[in-house]
C-alpha cells in the first residue's frame, strides 16, 4: 500500500531546510535595531552638544527640552517633585529624560527596521520639538536651532545606514548562503560600536569646548571681594542652643538649599555681565560688574526660605551676604510715581515680582549680593550676582544670575510663578522646626534634649513652645538673637520620666516679634507658603 510522506516524517539530519518566511524579522534583529536606534540617538545628541558648545550651551537639545518642560510644568507637579526629591529634583528630571529618550530611540530603530521611513519620522519629530524648545527659550540667538538640526540630521543618517546594513544582513541570513561581502549581524554590531565611540567623542569634545563654564569658574577663583563699607556685626555669643544635631547657625555654602528653574547652572563670565535698570524710571541705568564692585558694599546675615518648603522642611538656610544695597541702585534710576513693583529677571529667563517698597526701604537690607559666607557666590547660588531680600520667599525676591530690573506695577506685569497660580507677593510666614530628636527616634528615660530653629524674618522670634502629646505648651529656651532677619535656635529639656514608655508626639510653635503666634492650621506651600506646627513621633524606651 502506497504511503505519503509528511513534514513530520522528515528524518533528523536531512539536507532539507526550512526557510524563513519572506519578510520575517528575527527577534535578534529587533534587538539589534533597538540598539541601533539608541546609538544613533547618542550620536545625534553628541553632535548637537558639540555644535551647542560653539553656538550656545543652553541650545543643546536635552537642556532646551528640559528647560521648556520646567517652564510648563504645573505647580502641583513642581511641588510634588520638590517634596519627593528635594534639591535632587533636577537630577531626577535629567535621569527621567535619559530613560525616555533611550526608549523613544529604541522604538525609532525598531520602527525603521520594520518599515522604511517610520523611524526617521520619529527622529524628525523629536528634532522639531528640540528646535522649537531651543528657539523659544529666553535669550535665544539666531543660531540656536543649529545644534538640533545638525545633530538630528547626523543621527538620522546613521539610523538609516545602520538599519539598511541590518536589512542586508537579515536577507543574507534568510538565504542561508551569504554572498561574499554580504554584511552579517556581527558586522552591524561592530559598526554600531564604532558609531557609539563617535557619539562619545562628539559629546566629550562638546564638553571640552564649553568654555563658558571654565571662564566662570576661573573668574570666580580669581575674584577678590572688596571689604564691606558696612560690615555685619560679629555673630553674638550664644547663638547656638548647644544641642548636638541642630542645624548650624550659619549654613555652609555646600549645604545651602538650591531650588530654581535652571536645569543646568548658568555659567556667566562677570566680564560680560551687566545689570539693566529700566521701566518706570526717570533714567535708565546699566551697571557692569566692575562698576558694581566699586560701589560701597554692605554685609548682612539673612535667612532665606523657599516657598516650596513643607512644614518642618529643610528648604531654608542662613548665610552672611555681601553686596550693594538695591535701594542705592534704584535711586540712581529714580522710580516714577505709581510704580509699586520691580520685576527682576535672571539670565535663564526666570522672573520675580518684588514689592518696590521692600527694595527701596533702607532698613530692609535688600542686596545685589556678590558674596556668600566670605567667598564669591557659588555658581549654583547665582554667581556673579543675585538678589537677597529679607522677609520674602525666594520665588518673589531671590533672583539668581540677575541681569535685569524692570520698575513697573503689579497691575501691569506678572512674574514666572505668578503666571502659574502662585501669589504675586510672598511675605515669609512664621515657622519653627524640630531638628532633634529625629522622627521615629528611640529615646531613653531621663532628660532628653529637644532642639531646632524658628524664623520670622523682619519680625524676629520672641518665643518658642513645645508640646508633648496633647499636653500644655511649655516654654523652650531661646538661643541668643542675632537679628530680626535670621533664624533663631531653641532648646527644650524633656523629662521623659513623666510619660510612659512607648510612642509620643512632640510639637513646636513660635511667636514672632509682634506677638503673633504661629498658626497650627495646616496648609500646603501653594500659593504663598505652608503653615502648621511641625511634629515628630518618638518612642520612649
Amino acid at each position: 500500500m502506497a504511503t505519503t510522506s509528511s513534514p513530520a516524517a522528515t528524518p533528523v539530519g536531512s539536507d532539507q531546510r526550512r526557510r524563513r518566511l519572506p519578510g520575517r524579522r528575527p527577534s535578534a534583529s529587533t534587538g539589534v535595531a533597538a540598539l541601533v536606534g539608541v546609538v544613533s540617538a547618542g550620536l545625534a545628541l553628541g553632535v548637537a552638544q558639540l555644535v551647542a558648545a560653539l553656538v550656545r550651551p543652553e541650545a543643546a537639545p536635552v537642556l532646551a527640552i528640559g528647560s521648556a518642560f520646567i517652564d510648563r510644568v504645573p505647580p502641583w507637579l513642581k511641588d510634588t517633585a520638590v517634596r519627593l526629591f528635594g534639591t535632587s529634583d533636577k537630577l531626577v528630571l535629567l535621569g527621567s529624560m535619559a530613560l525616555v529618550i533611550a526608549l523613544l530611540a529604541a522604538l525609532a530603530g525598531v520602527a525603521e527596521r520594520w518599515r522604511r521611513g517610520a523611524g526617521l519620522a520619529l527622529v524628525v519629530l523629536f528634532g522639531a520639538v528640540a528646535v522649537g524648545a531651543a528657539v523659544t527659550r529666553a535669550g535665544a540667538g539666531p543660531f540656536d536651532a543649529a545644534p538640533s538640526v545638525l545633530g538630528f540630521a547626523v543621527g538620522g543618517v546613521a539610523l538609516r545606514l545602520l538599519v539598511e546594513r541590518l536589512r542586508a544582513a537579515d536577507a543574507a541570513a534568510d538565504r542561508d548562503t551569504p554572498e561574499a561581502g554580504s554584511p552579517t549581524r556581527r558586522a552591524v554590531l561592530a559598526l554600531t560600536a564604532w558609531v557609539a565611540v563617535g557619539a562619545a567623542a562628539a559629546a566629550a569634545a562638546g564638553r571640552a569646548l564649553g568654555s563658558a563654564a571654565r571662564s566662570a569658574v576661573a573668574a570666580r577663583s580669581a575674584l577678590r571681594l572688596p571689604a564691606p563699607a558696612t560690615p555685619a556685626s560679629p555673630v553674638p555669643a550664644g547663638v547656638s542652643n548647644g544641642v548636638a544635631g541642630t542645624t548650624p547657625y550659619l549654613t555652609p555654602n555646600a549645604d545651602f538649599y538650591r531650588i530654581d528653574t535652571a536645569l543646568t547652572v548658568p555659567s556667566i563670565d562677570p566680564a560680560t555681565w551687566s545689570l539693566r535698570v529700566h521701566g518706570l524710571v526717570e533714567e535708565e541705568v546699566e551697571i557692569s560688574f566692575e562698576e558694581l564692585l566699586a560701589m560701597p558694599m554692605t554685609e548682612e546675615r539673612v535667612t532665606l526660605t523657599c516657598v516650596s518648603n513643607e512644614v518642618g522642611g529643610g528648604l531654608a538656610g542662613n548665610a552672611t551676604w555681601l553686596g550693594v544695597p538695591v535701594a542705592g541702585v534704584l535711586e540712581r534710576a529714580r522710580p516714577q510715581a505709581g510704580a509699586d513693583m520691580v520685576l527682576s529677571r535672571s539670565s535663564d529667563g526666570f522672573s520675580a515680582s518684588t514689592p518696590l517698597g521692600a527694595l527701596t526701604d533702607p532698613g530692609r537690607g535688600a542686596l545685589l549680593a556678590v558674596g556668600m559666607n566670605g567667598e564669591p557666590l557659588p555658581l549654583e547660588h547665582g554667581f556673579p550676582v543675585r538678589m537677597v531680600v529679607p522677609g520674602l520667599y525666594g520665588f518673589v525676591s531671590a533672583t539668581k544670575w540677575v541681569v535685569d530690573l524692570e520698575v513697573t506695577r503689579f497691575a501691569d506685569a506678572t512674574a514666572y510663578w505668578t503666571t502659574r497660580g502662585w501669589s504675586a507677593e510672598g511675605p515669609i510666614k512664621t515657622a519653627s522646626r524640630i531638628d532633634v530628636p529625629k522622627g521615629f527616634a528611640q529615646v531613653a528615660r531621663g532628660t532628653v534634649a529637644v532642639g531646632g530653629v524658628a524664623w520670622a524674618q523682619t519680625r524676629g522670634v520672641r518665643a518658642v513652645e513645645v508640646q508633648v502629646d496633647d499636653g500644655p505648651w511649655q516654654q523652650a529656651a531661646l538661643a541668643a538673637e542675632d537679628g530680626l532677619d535670621t533664624w533663631r535656635q531653641w532648646s527644650y529639656a524633656w523629662d521623659t520620666s513623666s510619660v510612659g514608655a512607648g510612642p509620643h508626639t512632640l510639637r513646636v510653635r513660635a511667636t514672632d516679634g509682634t506677638g503673633q503666634v504661629q498658626t497650627g492650621e495646616r496648609a500646603a506651600p501653594a500659593p504663598d507658603g505652608s503653615t502648621g506646627w511641625h511634629s515628630v513621633s518618638v518612642t520612649v524606651q
